[in-house]
């Protein structure tokens, strides 16, 4: 008896396999070690002496069908079609060729793209959605980051940091950025409730389930001026903006409250210490686009502070855990506040609470 066809559907994203170069299909699982040739440029040695080059460039995260299509034409020059994203928005071109290197730094440098972000350096900011598409942010997320790494930029193409340093921006709590988990956090805030338009509300939204979308219960039931209406409890309200998404007479963007707080020593890695997650470095800065001075002169000094005194290899994290919380603030400058008291009812699941042991 034999097996059925195989049915043929579009269902779903093709198999990665598909898209591999060959020379990665050939030594896939069986790779040796990796050395750096320079900042942004790796070998990958296999165990059958076969070798793979990365050229690492900084690209924004969001990109236009042009940038699109530069990067395209470059891999077809040069690394025979193949390239990759990072996580961090990083462009990778694959590489079997290393006469290949050099030409596709300079066709990089010459259309603007910047080759480093490897190994101790910072490597491209990732960051969120911001005011190009999210109804909920509290802050720009591209204009904000480009601010960023025009001062940081030196951090990027030089390996001299005493580790790799990772920095996400999120332009609202929401977080559908990294920020919880990386070395420095950038966080839009909201700091006021969401203002009610009761004159449009009964209009456009449907009342249960504007009260129901509330995660807090923040939303009740109201009558104003004889119409069926809600209010907001303040003191329950923790400005996600999910009513917003349900009903939009529920704006929470407030130009003159929204602002931004920083935050600092997480990681993903288990390399050496267990992963973090962030904690409030600075509470509150105002939101002054176009450049931001007052976020990009925060966080250049926090890099910079810890540059000069972190040990080779060690992250954010694990540098304030080795030198203490009160030296971080007295080293950066950074005023303490009662903001950074952890009052949280349920402080205790902040706490340590790992098997990890060290001696």
């Amino acid at each position: 008896m034999t097996a059925p066809p195989k049915r043929i559907t579009d269902i779903g994203p093709p198999h990665y396999e598909k898209y591999l170069p060959p020379v990665v299909k050939r030594n896939y699982g069986q790779w040796k070690y990796h050395e750096t040739l320079a900042p942004g440029v790796l070998c990958h040695v296999a165990e059958s002496g076969e070798k793979l080059y990365t050229v690492r460039a900084g690209s924004p995260r969001l990109l236009s069908v042009h940038t699109i299509r530069l990067f395209a034409d470059l891999a077809d020059k040069h690394s025979g079609g193949y390239l990759r994203f990072t996580s961090r928005n990083n462009v990778e071109f694959l590489l079997e060729d290393p006469a290949h290197i050099e030409p596709l730094i300079q066709d990089l440098k010459a259309a603007g793209y910047p080759v480093g972000g490897t190994n101790a350096s910072i490597s491209n900011i990732v960051h969120t959605q911001g005011w190009v598409h999210c109804h909920s942010s509290a802050t720009d997320a591209s204009g904000l980051v480009k601010c960023m790494m025009d001062a940081l930029f030196p951090y990027f193409v030089e390996e001299k940091l005493p580790a790799k340093l990772r920095i996400a921006v999120a332009c609202c709590l929401n977080m559908c950025g990294a920020v919880h988990c990386s070395d420095i956090a950038v966080l839009g805030i909201h700091r006021k409730p969401p203002k009610i338009r009761h004159d449009v509300l009964p209009k456009v939204c449907e009342v249960p389930t504007l009260i129901a979308s509330c995660p807090t219960g923040a939303i009740r039931p109201a009558t104003v001026s004889g119409k069926q209406s809600v209010e907001v409890l303040e003191e329950q309200c923790m400005f996600c903006g999910n009513c917003y998404t349900v009903c939009p007479a529920m704006p929470l963007n407030d130009p003159e409250n929204d602002g931004i707080s920083i935050w600092v020593g997480g990681k993903v890695s288990n390399a050496r210490s267990t992963p973090k997650f962030t904690k409030l470095a600075i509470p509150y800065l105002p939101n002054h686009p176009p450049r931001w001075p007052e976020v990009v002169n925060a966080v250049t000094n926090i890099v910079e502070v810890y540059a000069s005194h972190a040990r080779k290899f060690e992250r954010m994290g694990e540098w304030i855990e080795r030198i203490g919380w009160p030296r971080f603030f007295q080293l950066t400058g950074i005023e303490f506040t009662r903001y950074h008291l952890d009052d949280f009812k349920n402080a205790g699941m902040t706490y340590a609470r790992s098997a990890h042991l060290r001696f």
